[in-house]
């Protein structure tokens, strides 16, 4: 694969991702969506869904990584560094132009969300809601969690350790049954797997962190959301954006060398 071969399919496929995986956070999340209050299962869904969607529509091109994570595991596991930062490029640039559509796709949901008094506070609202009152203690506007992920309890060893975990499961599956003929990327069937792999760990571990077990996805959008004119969107809690993207380059390496000792 050439280096615009891979630039231009993690640009796309990474996109593809997080258009889908943010798309259905946002249809859970705001007021007026049809999909409102559909609740985690709907989320774990969605989000394996898209994993499927975006492996399919990039692996040709790329091998489908669409997670520095995953990028980290196979430069572990192969010792060949030499393609890492062309595969970063395009996984970031890629995870914010997809926040970016989920923006445009929700606009008049993210308006109506984000102007209601019950959602924001303000005068003449009731400033103890539970959403207002999350937001200002936690320092994360009411509409982050469409964007990137944020935990239910602030401990930062847990939150870090969950992330590490559910990278690991991720990345031993992708790297004993996911990746394709060429060993650098997802194949067909893999992309299959790797999806419903996705679900099991949101369904499973993902109750503390909100399981972003991929840096780029959580980055990236969480960049956008403080660069969009969004109205009232409060905070984009910097505090704790490192820790979905150092814990899951950490479970990436990790799962490498479990690989590498155990199954190679």
């Amino acid at each position: 694969m050439s280096s615009s071969d891979i630039f231009i399919g993690e640009t796309i496929g990474t996109a593809v991702l997080i258009l889908l995986g943010g798309g259905v956070c946002a249809a859970v999340t705001l007021k007026a969506s049809k999909a409102r209050n559909a609740g985690w299962l709907a989320i774990a869904f969605g989000w394996g869904f898209a994993v499927m969607t975006a492996v399919y529509i990039a692996g040709p091109l790329s091998g489908a990584h669409l997670n520095p994570a995953v990028t980290v595991a196979l430069a572990v596991k192969d010792g060949d560094w030499s393609n890492v930062p062309t595969y970063f490029a395009g996984e970031f640039l890629g995870a914010m132009i997809g926040a970016a559509l989920v923006w445009l796709a929700y606009y008049g949901q993210f308006q109506a969300h984000l102007t209601d008094k019950e959602i924001v506070g303000g005068p003449g609202a009731q400033a103890t809601t539970a959403k207002a009152v999350e937001a200002r203690e936690k320092g994360a506007g009411p509409v982050l969690g469409i964007f990137s992920t944020g935990p239910e309890i602030r401990n930062t060893v847990q939150n870090l350790t969950t992330e590490i975990i559910g990278t690991v499961v991720l990345l031993l599956a992708v790297l004993t049954q996911g990746l394709n003929d060429a060993g650098n990327g997802l194949g067909v069937l893999g992309g299959l797997i790797t999806a419903l792999v996705v679900v099991s760990i949101g369904l499973s571990l993902g109750g503390p962190t909100g399981y972003a077990i991929n840096p780029a996805r959580d980055l990236g959008p969480r960049i956008v959301h403080a660069l969009l004119p969004l109205p009232n969107k409060g905070g984009s809690d910097w505090s704790y954006a490192w820790v979905p993207v150092v814990g899951p380059l950490i479970g990436g390496a990790l799962a490498a060398g479990i690989y590498n000792v155990a199954f190679a």
